[in-house]
């Protein structure tokens, strides 16, 4: 294609002096993106004792601030990466979009004031390959100024129709592309989708039960469904084909914590590895849906171990179990592992 990098160029830097691009995307455990505003005092006091409970910390300097307090939370971000010790949290920041006045300045201070603490930059609004370009020439630029030894890597939201249009270029755009989520609130803004609610179902989108024959006027069965399932499960493929990371994004409805645990879980059977947390109270419910149930481990275990080389199939509990059972299970238990390592109440419940 015209104006494609040759594959063999894809992994040489965008700039003289700055590091080399990433063969393969570092998978760590990342159950929850939980959101914080570097502009307020009070929770960047929080930060540290935020840190050993969550898989990745973000530093928020997009939407939910208000134009006023941008240079403060910039500001905020920098004093975050620079006073603390993350340990095995993930550290990430999300820029205003490519067209705000704020953007470049963001960019800036994310790599040459917090580059060596900073694993991922999150850009809103991507539209297209072209907007990943842009950031990914621009910061090959700022860590060879920085003299940075590791590339920063670059995690897209997916917030307009035609991002989702886009998905497939937007995962190869960069060897720096770590991930992507869904953002349903500008989604469904931009989509002109007539709901109001940030993320989760909604009562009017059903389906329902056919009338009874023998009673036309009886009450009839409705079932309420969900409006994301294809734009997650469109997002996971594309992520699955370039090897990088689905997450879901945000659930607004902070007290409705049932709802925001079925959203979640609806992500994680899909395949999404994470999810936002906008509140410490939905940190313990993305911690929960996005670790394998023991139980499921335990099963998972037992048909890798009866399935010996893995070909073949066999009975197990009245169930047929083959060689892509082996596969969906090894999904599971690779999951428990990486998750055993680091948390051991999880590593005591499932037995690895």
């Amino acid at each position: 294609m015209i104006g494609m990098r040759p594959p063999k160029d894809f992994f040489r830097p965008l700039a003289v002096g700055a590091p080399e691009p990433l063969r393969e995307i570092p998978v760590r455990p990342s159950r929850m993106i939980h959101f914080f505003p570097p502009s307020v005092d009070k929770m960047v006091a929080k930060v540290p004792d935020i840190i050993p409970t969550v898989d990745v910390l973000l530093a928020n300097l997009e939407d939910g601030v208000p134009a006023t307090d941008k240079d403060a939370a910039r500001a905020g971000m920098v004093r975050v990466a620079q006073d603390n010790d993350f340990g095995e949290t993930q550290f990430w920041t999300r820029i205003n979009s490519l067209d705000s006045p704020w953007c470049l300045d963001d960019l800036t201070a994310a790599v040459l004031e917090a580059g060596e603490a900073l694993d991922v930059i999150m850009v809103p609004k991507v539209e297209g390959p072209e907007d990943i370009h842009y950031v990914d020439r621009l910061l090959a630029q700022l860590e060879a100024k920085a003299g940075l030894d590791t590339p920063l890597q670059v995690h897209a939201i997916l917030e307009t129709a035609r991002g989702v249009a886009n998905v497939e270029e937007i995962c190869g755009a960069s060897p720096r592309m770590q991930g992507l989520s869904l953002g349903p609130a500008d989604l469904a803004a931009n989509r002109r989708m007539k709901t109001t609610r940030v993320g989760g179902g909604h009562p009017g989108y059903l389906v329902r039960s056919d009338p009874d024959a023998d009673n036309p006027e009886a009450a009839r069965a409705t079932f309420q469904q969900d409006l994301w399932h294809y734009t997650i499960a469109r997002m996971v493929d594309a992520c699955v084909t370039h090897g990088i990371l689905p997450f879901y994004g945000p659930f607004g409805d902070i007290k409705d914590t049932q709802a925001c645990e079925d959203q979640f879980r609806n992500a994680y059977l899909l395949g999404c590895v994470g999810a936002w947390s906008l509140h410490p109270v939905q940190i313990g419910i993305a911690k929960t849906v996005f670790s394998p149930d023991p139980a499921d481990v335990a099963h998972a275990k037992r048909v890798v171990d009866a399935m010996g080389d893995g070909t073949g199939a066999i009975m197990l509990d009245g169930k047929m179990e083959d060689d892509a059972s082996v596969k969906q299970c090894r999904v599971v238990l690779e999951l428990a592992r990486e998750l055993s390592a680091r948390d051991p109440e999880l590593a005591e419940a499932y037995d690895l």
